[in-house]
């Protein structure tokens, strides 16, 4: 009998424990996706002709004050000029950006010389990492060209010339899907809505100009698609970067009734949208509090002009002087300001109570362009927790 106690307790305990434990991991009620550009990594060979030091552009932030002596932008990171790809080193941030409520990266991801380009974060730190299980991500496609931005040693000239086109023809527009479909979107944490893995393109003209033009881009999509039915998903989440370059098309036909931008999205098949940056729609050399009621008037332009779906976007700001010495810079952007742009677009997400609350972030890692959520001497852990507490603790 007593032996039947003692069995009777430790069934209690147990499923007690695994109650408690599956209540910790109930998922969040917003989905916090930051950008994650992935060019802090130690052991990517081809990053080497940009940051010759071998710790990729860490290279750009650790000698900022050695190459401009003086100047006002003295960043440093809290967790050191770590290397992400390092599956120890990702799964530290894993859990810090769990626990303060980012539950998503979007991986920024990059295609050159006919192979993949910076992707040893992903593949060797992230995915190797052992509590990948607690994040989602997906693919943001940045198939912009490569220019001289990148090498401090030549940025500060300015001549622009293009070291890497990011435009591919159909051959490789298939070997690429291919490719992301078996390696990515089959991963348990991929993201996606509604059973559709979420894929992002940042650069539509250069897509359509690589693969011929638009009725060709529409087949390519549509192949895309199909490939990825064929693969078990119920269809592709498309997903673009909300700005300029990809409504204005040159190649567009505005015959037809309606609004012809929301048209020519709709014809060559996206889904939806999220900006990338606050400096791809509005003057961002001033005040943040000023930048955000633009910010909230685009998203309200957007509802009302587009049909396809919009999740809200905030930056944390720009300043992209360790590139360039000179640079617009968004002003007061604190931790509180911050604050207060997310529960802004925490409520643009809750009067679309019919679309995934998903809001999307500039940026995990951002440093050069100072667009980060990663702590730093300035600001310490207060972007991470403010999201905490707008998305954690307010919405318990």
């Amino acid at each position: 009998m007593k032996h039947i106690g003692i069995k009777l307790i430790i069934f209690i305990c147990a499923t007690l424990y695994a109650l408690g434990a599956r209540a910790q991991a109930t998922p969040q009620k917003y989905d916090v996706a930051a950008f994650l550009y992935p060019a802090y990594a130690s052991d990517d060979i081809r990053l080497r002709p940009f940051w010759p030091m071998g710790i990729g552009e860490w290279e750009t932030v650790m000698t900022m004050q050695q190459r401009n002596p003086g100047h006002y932008w003295d960043r440093k990171p809290l967790w050191g000029y770590i290397n992400e790809a390092d599956p120890a080193v990702m799964e530290m941030e894993i859990e810090q950006a769990t626990k303060h409520g980012v539950n998503v990266f979007i991986f920024d991801w990059y295609w050159y010389d006919g192979r993949p380009f910076m992707e040893t974060t992903l593949n060797n730190g992230f995915l190797k990492a052992k509590n990948v299980d607690k994040m989602k991500f997906y693919l943001m496609w940045a198939n912009h060209d490569v220019l001289n931005l990148w090498d401090t040693r030549l940025a500060r000239y300015n001549e622009n010339n293009v070291i890497w086109q990011g435009k591919v023809d159909r051959e490789e527009f298939e070997k690429i899907c291919k490719r992301n479909i078996e390696l990515y979107f089959k991963h348990p944490q991929y993201y996606k809505i509604d059973g559709k893995p979420v894929f992002m393109v940042y650069d539509i003209p250069n897509l359509i100009n690589g693969l011929g033009g638009i009725e060709q881009t529409i087949d390519a999509l549509k192949w895309f698609r199909k490939e990825v039915r064929k693969a078990g998903f119920p269809d592709l989440e498309l997903q673009f970067a909300m700005w300029a370059i990809n409504l204005n098309y040159s190649g567009l036909d505005s015959n037809k009734s309606g609004n012809p931008q929301d048209n020519f999205i709709k014809t060559l098949g996206f889904n939806s949208s999220t900006h990338y940056q606050f400096v791809h729609f509005t003057k961002v050399n001033r005040d943040y509090s000023e930048i955000m009621a633009d910010v909230e008037k685009e998203w309200n332009r957007i509802d009302k002009e587009y049909t396809f779906t919009y999740y809200p976007h905030v930056s944390v700001g720009w300043d992209n002087s360790p590139r360039t010495v000179k640079s617009a810079v968004v002003k007061n952007n604190t931790p509180e300001a911050f604050e207060n742009a997310l529960r802004k677009a925490k409520a643009h997400a809750d009067k679309h109570p019919d679309r995934t609350p998903l809001i999307t972030i500039n940026s995990w890692n951002e440093w050069t362009e100072t667009s980060y959520l990663q702590p730093c001497n300035i600001y310490g852990y207060g972007y991470l927790e403010a999201i905490k507490k707008v998305f954690i603790d307010e919405t318990k």
